[in-house]
């Protein structure tokens, strides 16, 4: 018995002239969930409803894309306003900081791993 050889199959898909190409996709128990019930809100069959929402998913215009500056300073105050918020106010007022302090600088002994810091020199 002769096993064919599957490694030497030309794997590249051409779609045939004048048929559309028929692909398979791999869909999450809850996506195919959704699908179905706009398949069935819109009166379609679940292929044509996919066919149909690549085509709407496609031609829909992206949102114009929001650009957040990097700012090192404004996130650490935003950090340590939102620590400041969470920790006791019942703790004295040095306590706070060096808990405020160790949570945005991190634990001393990972100084060195920090990637935003200079390193240190030798």
């Amino acid at each position: 018995m002769t096993v064919p050889d599957f490694d030497n199959r030309d794997h590249g898909h051409v779609a045939r002239a004048g048929r559309d190409a028929i692909s398979a996709v791999k869909l999450s128990q809850h996506l195919t969930a959704d699908i179905d019930a706009w398949a069935e809100a819109h009166n379609m069959a679940r292929s044509d409803a996919i066919r149909k929402l690549v085509e709407i998913g496609l031609n829909a215009s992206p949102g114009p894309v929001r650009v957040i500056p990097y700012e090192p300073a404004a996130i650490e105050e935003r950090a340590a306003e939102q620590i400041e918020r969470m920790l006791d106010p019942s703790l004295p007022a040095d306590e706070r900081e060096r808990r405020r302090r160790r949570l945005i600088e991190g634990p001393p002994e990972f100084l060195d791993q920090r990637i935003d810091l200079p390193k240190p020199r030798k």
